[in-house]
């Protein structure tokens, strides 16, 4: 079985991500489903390079993770200033559908976990029509506490997925993929946060000319205003990476 290519990455205050763009991302882990071995994809963005710096727990979790994204533009941003600029963004949301149609090609089994019970349903059959050849092998709402984390790890690993996408809080959603990768062994499992509301229609993403912008964010806090102290991590992060310049790309 041929092995994945080695992953070229930048550190990003200690944070190996990687400097590759959508394309070859999509061929690794073309071949990481190939190769049925379980990996963790983190598609990263500024707060979450913020909790990692304040919770050496956090970071270990991120560091050991087999692929890291530069999802979030202030990533992207950060690794150009730091000296070691990475192809492109690699947003989660758009990871998601390239996946998907790759999934669609090879006839791949997917398994939905996570949000509400109805934007998880309505989520999963908008992906199966617009996907018809791809399996969608069970969906499970994030409604479970710890006490449940063992019948649904179960649930999955009885459906035997090529691709799990995870939505849950923005601070457990990693931390439990982490937990339970190797228990899972689903070989891409990835947290695509509230991709799932998109995808069923419940929220809007930003505009394009609003992407093309980098102003994402400010759309989702302008949607969601009870995000403002997750987002009081950008200012801070913009401070940093400003501050430290060059000297943040060196490995910590």
């Amino acid at each position: 079985m041929k092995q994945p290519a080695i992953v070229p990455t930048v550190s990003v205050f200690g944070i190996p991500v990687c400097k590759w763009g959508m394309e070859d991302t999509v061929k690794y882990l073309t071949e990481v489903v190939q190769t049925g071995q379980p990996h963790q994809i983190i598609t990263a963005n500024p707060i979450m390079v913020m909790a990692a710096l304040e919770n050496p727990e956090y970071k270990s979790m991120m560091q050991q993770a087999d692929l890291i994204v530069p999802d979030g533009t202030g990533v992207v941003w950060a690794a150009r200033k730091g000296g070691q600029p990475v192809t492109e963004r690699v947003a989660g949301f758009d990871l998601l559908h390239e996946l998907m149609k790759q999934g669609e090609q090879l006839g791949w089994k997917v398994f939905l976990l996570g949000a509400a019970p109805e934007v998880i349903q309505e989520a999963s059959a908008r992906l199966q029509l617009q996907y018809p050849r791809v399996k969608i092998v069970g969906t499970r709402d994030g409604y479970f506490g710890p006490q449940e984390d063992l019948e649904v790890v179960g649930e999955i690993v009885k459906a035997k997925p090529d691709l799990l996408f995870v939505a849950r809080g923005a601070d457990t959603q990693e931390p439990w993929i982490a937990k339970y990768k190797n228990q899972l062994g689903v070989p891409v499992i990835m947290g695509v946060g509230g991709s799932f509301d998109v995808i069923s229609g419940r929220t809007q993403r930003a505009p394009k000319f609003m992407q093309k912008m980098h102003l994402e964010w400010f759309y989702r806090l302008l949607r969601e205003p009870t995000r403002i102290r997750r987002m009081l991590a950008l200012p801070k992060f913009t401070v940093k990476v400003l501050r430290e310049g060059e000297n943040l790309t060196k490995v910590r």
